[in-house]
C-alpha cells in the first residue's frame, strides 16, 4: 500500500515539469489525482503518460470561473482534496527599462493571483489533515539580472507561506472541530508546504 492510499490530490500546471513528475509520483503513491494546464494537447498527452487514477481538467489558474469549474468537479466527483500542490507558474525575463505592463501582469497574474486562488478556492474541500504544497524558488531571494518580476512573484510565494499559516491557525482555532487543528510550514527554497494536522504538538 502506497503512503498516499485513497488520497485524492490536485497539481496545477500538471501536465509538463515538475507539475507532472508529482502527479506521476502521487499516483504511483496510491492517490487518485487531478491535474490542470491551458492547453487541451499538452494536458491529454500528460493523462495519457500518468496512465491511471488521473483526470485531467484544462483551465488558466489565472481565471476565477476556470478555478471555479475545476473545484465544482472536484467536489462534484471526490468530494474532498487532501493535497493540493500550486505549482502552475510561468518563468518569463526582462530589465528594468523593458518591462511591461502585459508582460508584469502575465507574470502576476499566474504566479501570485493564480496561486492565491487556487488555495483560496481550495479550503472548503480540504479536510483535516489536508495539505497545501506552494511551489517557490531560491529566485525569491536572489538579485539576478532580468529576473526581477518573475523573483517577486516568487518572494510574494514565500510570504504567503508564512502568513498562510497563521492564517490556517487562526481560523483552526474558531472552527467547531473537536480536536485541535494546527498548520506547519516546512520545506526548502524550491517548495513550501503547509500541513494542517491533528493534535500537532
Amino acid at each position: 500500500m502506497g503512503k498516499l492510499e485513497g488520497k485524492i490530490a490536485l497539481v496545477t500546471g500538471g501536465n509538463s515539469g515538475i507539475g507532472l513528475a508529482t502527479a506521476k509520483h502521487f499516483v504511483r503513491e496510491g492517490a487518485y489525482v487531478f491535474i490542470t494546464g491551458r492547453r487541451d494537447a499538452e494536458l491529454a498527452a500528460a493523462v495519457k503518460t500518468i496512465g491511471e487514477n488521473v483526470t485531467g481538467v484544462q483551465g488558466d489558474v489565472s481565471n476565477l470561473a476556470d478555478l471555479d469549474r475545476l473545484f465544482d468537479q472536484i467536489k462534484r466527483e471526490n468530494g474532498k482534496l487532501d493535497i493540493v500542490f500550486a505549482n502552475a507558474g510561468v518563468a518569463r525575463y526582462a530589465a528594468l527599462g523593458a518591462i511591461s505592463e502585459e508582460f508584469f501582469d502575465s507574470i502576476f497574474d499566474t504566479n501570485v493571483k493564480g496561486l492565491l486562488f487556487t488555495v483560496q478556492k481550495a479550503l472548503p474541500l480540504l479536510p483535516n489533515g489536508a495539505s497545501i504544497i506552494l511551489s517557490a524558488s531560491m529566485v525569491g531571494s536572489k538579485g539576478l539580472a532580468t529576473y526581477s518580476v518573475y523573483s517577486a512573484t516568487k518572494a510574494a510565494v514565500r510570504s504567503f507561506a508564512r502568513t498562510w499559516t497563521t492564517d490556517l491557525l487562526r481560523v483552526a482555532q474558531k472552527s467547531k472541530h473537536s480536536e485541535p487543528r494546527m498548520a506547519r510550514k516546512h520545506g526548502d527554497d524550491n517548495g513550501l508546504s503547509l500541513t494542517s494536522l491533528r493534535n500537532a504538538e
